[in-house]
């Protein structure tokens, strides 16, 4: 398990892309046959992927958990950007094709990955936050989302957003995940931008063609700074940063935020003429 300690906003206005890259940005995961797992001191976040070729991937603890079991005390988000998969829970199997999204309550004690099809294996993207209550293990197919439709080709950003693990929807104790699809012809994600103090986001982006990048836009609104990202690719947004961006070519991306609340609209909202 890689170890990512945050930067303040003040040591942030002194970074260089490299360092940048090296506090905010995981590489590297999505590895065929792994488990790939990142421990984010922000929020105590567990940020990570599964890909299982040839046989099951089980999900095991870690020592930086201090804990018998990886949902001793945690919850899971977990969403499928690859082919056909199934994770099991404590025995109980659950299929999940292209979009689908599974929450895994707290107190699971094994919890395992495998593909139905080695040659176009599932690619788990997994999020997992501290829990202090349990909540049923519960998944929701892309087909049964209730798409939101925002922005507007005028503007670049028309895109449809598909609430997963949220208050009106999939119940956890402070994970809130889900995800955005741009149109085809669009390209900025969140714009105009916001911060929350009281929760730290994780941008996951998925289905950025290879040939092309994401500008993620980071940083207060009067001191901006990007990062460019490829498929695959975990930014980390602290409460104090913009998350936005835009890509040279539509794609997706998976947010997970934890924190103080679960409000989705809990913001505080910018206009694009406060951005520097």
């Amino acid at each position: 398990m890689r170890l990512y300690q945050m930067a303040d906003a003040v040591r942030y206005e002194m970074m260089n892309t490299d360092e940048l890259r090296e506090t905010f940005l995981l590489e590297g995961l999505f590895q065929p046959g792994e488990i790939e797992l990142a421990y984010v001191d922000l929020d105590r976040t567990v940020i990570g992927s599964a890909v299982p070729t040839k046989g099951a991937l089980k999900l095991e603890t870690q020592p930086e958990l201090r804990a018998d079991y990886f949902l001793e005390r945690r919850e899971l988000g977990v969403l499928n950007v690859g082919g056909a998969g199934t994770v099991t829970v404590d025995g109980k199997t659950f299929d999940l094709d292209k979009l689908d999204c599974l929450y895994v309550g707290r107190g699971s004690k094994e919890v395992s990955f495998t593909s139905k099809d080695t040659g176009n294996p599932a690619n788990f993207y997994l999020l997992s936050y501290p829990a202090h209550a349990e909540y049923p293990t519960a998944m929701v197919k892309f087909a049964d989302l209730k798409g939101l439709e925002l922005g507007s080709f005028e503007t670049c950003n028309k895109r449809t957003i598909y609430k997963a693990i949220y208050k009106e929807g999939i119940k956890s104790c402070q994970l809130v995940m889900g995800f955005t699809l741009l149109a085809s012809g669009s390209n900025w994600n969140t714009m105009p931008a916001h911060t929350h103090m009281r929760r730290s986001e994780v941008y996951f982006y998925f289905d950025v063609d290879p040939a092309h990048r994401v500008f993620h836009l980071m940083g207060p609104a009067d001191a901006t700074s990007h990062l460019v990202i490829a498929d695959k690719e975990v930014v980390v947004s602290p409460g104090w940063s913009i998350h936005a961006g835009v890509g040279t070519k539509n794609y997706g991306f998976c947010w997970g935020m934890g924190g103080e609340n679960q409000a989705y609209d809990d913001m505080d909202a910018l206009t694009i003429a406060e951005l520097r």
